[in-house]
């Protein structure tokens, strides 16, 4: 038996990869919130994690490390207000942020994660 398990697989991608119990996820995105703040959108996409990883069977304590992508580095506080109260203490992933143009109108944050299983 494989020890590769696909979440969502589709014809581009998969939501999700666990492979040694490791989850890797691909790049969410705000589902509900496009076009609305970034607070919003985090909120939105942070939701979308918890949610990713409760299927896996995991939770964000286990986050071992984040990607985030800002259509503008100007927004860096609204989404960190968002990510700080949603974070558990003591427990925070490795991260990077980074400036970048994204792949939609109304996409301002995206949000690709690791973590253990």
């Amino acid at each position: 038996m494989s020890d590769l398990i696909r979440i969502d697989p589709g014809p581009r991608m998969s939501e999700a990869v666990i492979y040694n119990g490791v989850l890797y996820a691909s790049g969410m995105v705000a589902d509900t919130t496009v076009g609305r703040p970034v607070y919003e959108q985090t909120q939105d996409i942070l939701a979308q994690i918890d949610d990713l990883l409760a299927r896996a069977g995991s939770n964000k304590s286990r986050i071992l490390k984040a990607n985030i992508w800002l259509s503008d580095m100007g927004q860096f506080a609204e989404m960190n207000r968002a990510w700080d109260a949603w974070v558990v203490p003591g427990q925070t992933p490795a991260r990077a942020t980074v400036e970048s143009r994204l792949a939609g109108q109304g996409y301002d944050v995206e949000i690709m994660i690791e973590a253990a299983v």
